[in-house]
């Protein structure tokens, strides 16, 4: 006598898929927390190295993921800042900061503060992107490019870098920044000045070597908004799905 597959079969497959879909948000907020240390290994699973803070008890696994993909992504971009003026140190001899590192944490102030950039007339995240970058602008292109990059990110996350059980999220929006970061990372290598050269020089392919750490950087926060976009689709998603679920089975909602 044969055995037949019964119901446990496919009700295990089901569970199988509830359980990654529940433990999604989790997951990715690993992943992000081992893009803060650098190498998630097993000491890092099993030992907290740093205590948990009040305010990270109001933040739900997303809220607390997006806020390190956040402060990942602005690092990130702090890095390609200072390796812009590596490669472009007559840039920050524009404007009246004494070094390089002076004008960087000018910039970093203005980003995170939602303040102006003086060069900028007033223009913001994608418009002060595409001005950053055009023939025309006279001032420091890398500190102009850097903010335009930066306010960008915070606009889409709906002026905010840290996030907590009472701000939502539109996903469509942070997936519109990680295709706007693409084409920032295309106009840096592709624009040019009157005389055919790089408005900024960044990567760089020649007999002597290759740098593509600027591209590395864009790569890593163009991963991390597309994976936080991903999360948010699942997880109201899922309570549409949840929602269906209790109608069809008769359920009654918990009140409290």
């Amino acid at each position: 006598m044969g055995v037949r597959p019964g119901p446990a079969v496919c009700g295990g497959q089901a569970k199988g898929v509830a359980f990654w879909q529940r433990c999604l948000p989790g997951l990715a907020l690993l992943l992000l927390i081992g893009g803060c240390s650098g190498r998630l290994d097993n000491d890092s699973i099993l030992h907290t190295r740093s205590p948990v803070k009040p305010a990270e008890l109001l933040q739900t696994d997303v809220d607390r993921m997006a806020t390190l993909a956040m402060r990942n992504n602005l690092n990130s971009l702090y890095r390609l800042m200072n390796k812009l003026y590596q490669r472009n140190p007559r840039e920050w001899r524009k404007n009246a900061h004494p070094d390089s590192a002076a004008a960087e944490r000018a910039i970093q102030h203005a980003i995170e503060h939602n303040l102006d950039w003086p060069t900028l007339g007033g223009r913001r995240d994608v418009a002060a992107l595409d001005y950053a970058l055009s023939p025309g602008f006279q001032g420091d292109r890398v500190a102009a490019f850097t903010y335009a990059i930066g306010s960008m990110l915070v606009t889409a996350h709906g002026g905010r870098t840290e996030f907590y059980l009472t701000d939502s999220f539109n996903a469509q929006f942070i997936h519109n920044a990680a295709r706007n970061l693409e084409k920032a990372a295309w106009m840096l290598g592709q624009r040019r000045d009157a005389s055919g050269q790089p408005l900024l020089l960044s990567n760089e392919v020649s007999e002597q070597g290759s740098n593509l750490s600027y591209a590395v950087e864009f790569g890593k926060m163009v991963a991390r908004l597309d994976l936080l976009t991903h999360v948010l689709e699942e997880r109201y998603r899922r309570m549409g799905a949840n929602y269906a679920q209790s109608l069809f089975l008769l359920n009654f909602l918990p009140v409290q």
